[in-house]
């Protein structure tokens, strides 16, 4: 059970995380600082602070339970991380900083006008408060459980923590947290699985084991494009989701623009792509010892009706040491904070400088204050959103993820290879790219839609199919579209 000795870790975790935020607030004097860092913070932080921002709880709770459930074919989500480093660091991170920019939307207001940059802008801050909502309700379903309190309080404690050291330091608060939190969310990962593998009889048993039963497995060289845990959909063509987030997103931007060039850029985004790679086989490990440790050693006896997401949950309540299990929960409050923070300052940059186009200077920093909390508060009614929602929090993830990502990686491939399209085409199709997904996919709270080509790709091709379709309908567009309408609509 959650003692004493586990309250005081998970406070002692709390207390660190707003005194970081308090220790960098130094020095941040100017938009740049509180914005990027100033332009001269550490490859090796940034690169750790980028992984802190793509891992989630759902990483942290969602993969050990999708192994136990199935296998570990989505680990080839690794050779899409792969590609994506590739195609960022060659085309994106030398673009964005030679631009001169402090967000990545602005540059699409130097290739093609304001409108589009605000429209991208709209999209993605759309896209990031209902992810972050989710971010928040997600983990608090486990933490209430945990901790014995309302879900709602769960929400709270992460949302008031996640914001006060953001408002304070600014991104070298979120970087230096990033950093921290990751720590705590690796060792705990760590010492959960070191705690199983002594409860099974070593690795080379837990290896032999999890091989005979399957979970294991984590290669499947299919073509079928409605598998999503194939070589061709969770591998290569989810790499197209990579190169979007990686590329268009404004939390990884500010982050290569926080490094003093391209080179250091570039090495923080390889950083946390081996970071990434760590992080997925120990979670998948994790996924095949809860496996190997309640069903094939018996160790120990789940609860009748117990769910595959519960599973984890419960090993570090009743499974583990007093302080440990502290120490896990802190590491979930760790991957959450790390998200939310990540979100609402980026969220603050994108809103001052894209959506109210305002120069940067002192009292654009007292803004962005602002906006961090009130984006923030936004956060925590979205997530109040997703608790009141019957359906699958992960379907309604995945489908605002490639209603919203694969448009705008199609904005930014046509400012770097087709500036000379109009702002109207572009708007068409990235407008047709959206409509596009409803071929194939549901729409989260109208359940009565039924999409004709329901069942024909997986998920992880809707950024391919929407991103393909924007930019082939906005080239279209602007071919065949009488110019002086256009200019008149434009």
């Amino acid at each position: 059970m959650f003692g004493v000795i586990d309250w005081l870790v998970l406070v002692a975790y709390l207390g660190i995380s707003i005194s970081i935020g308090l220790w960098a607030a130094r020095g941040n004097c100017s938009f740049s600082d509180y914005m990027i860092g100033g332009g001269t913070m550490p490859w090796v932080a940034i690169g750790i602070s980028l992984i802190a921002t793509s891992v989630s709880t759902t990483t942290m709770l969602g993969v050990p339970a999708d192994v136990f459930d199935a296998d570990m074919t989505l680990i080839m989500t690794n050779i899409g991380s792969f590609l994506s480093i590739l195609i960022v660091g060659w085309i994106f991170i030398p673009r964005f900083r030679k631009s001169g920019i402090l967000s990545a939307y602005e540059l699409l207001e130097k290739n093609f006008s304001r409108s589009v940059r605000r429209v991208a802008a709209v999209f993605y801050s759309m896209h990031l408060i209902l992810r972050t909502g989710i971010l928040m309700f997600a983990p608090s379903i486990v933490l209430s459980s945990i901790l014995g309190i309302p879900v709602w309080v769960a929400i709270l404690i992460s949302a008031v923590v996640s914001i006060l050291y953001t408002w304070h330091g600014g991104f070298k608060a979120v970087v230096w947290t990033d950093v921290m939190q990751f720590l705590v969310f690796f060792g705990g990962g760590l010492f959960a699985l070191f705690v199983l593998v002594n409860g099974i009889g070593g690795f080379s048993e837990l290896s032999s084991l999890a091989k005979e039963s399957g979970k294991s497995n984590w290669f499947n060289a299919s073509m079928d494009p409605s598998n999503a845990r194939t070589l061709l959909s969770i591998g290569i063509v989810y790499a197209v989701l990579e190169v979007a987030i990686r590329g268009c997103d404004q939390q990884f931007v500010q982050r290569y623009l926080s490094c003093k060039d391209v080179r250091a850029a570039n090495k923080s985004s390889i950083l946390s792509m081996v970071l990434g790679l760590l992080v997925s086989l120990l979670f998948y490990w994790l996924g095949a010892a809860l496996f190997v440790y309640y069903k094939i050693k018996n160790v120990s006896e789940l609860p009748e009706n117990l769910g595959v997401n519960e599973i984890f949950p419960h090993f570090i309540v009743n499974g583990l040491p007093s302080g440990l299990t502290g120490l896990l929960v802190a590491a979930i409050y760790a991957a959450a904070m790390s998200s939310i923070s990540s979100a609402v300052h980026a969220l603050s940059n994108t809103m001052e400088k894209d959506i109210l186009c305002k120069s940067a200077g002192q009292e654009s920093v007292f803004r962005a204050k602002l906006w961090i909390v009130l984006w923030g508060t936004c956060g925590v009614f979205a997530a109040f959103i997703a608790a009141s929602q019957a359906g699958s929090l992960l379907k309604n993830a995945l489908f605002f993820t490639g209603l919203f990502t694969g448009p705008l990686l199609a904005l930014f491939l046509l400012s770097f290879f087709a500036s000379y399209l109009r702002s109207f085409s572009v708007l068409t199709g990235v407008a047709c790219g959206m409509l596009s997904l409803l071929l194939f996919n549901g729409v989260p709270f109208i359940p009565q839609y039924t999409p004709p080509l329901a069942g024909v790709f997986s998920w992880p091709w809707n950024p391919l199919i929407s991103c393909t379709v924007s930019v082939w309908i906005a080239l279209s567009v602007d071919l065949v579209a009488p110019r002086k309408t256009v200019n008149e609509l434009a």
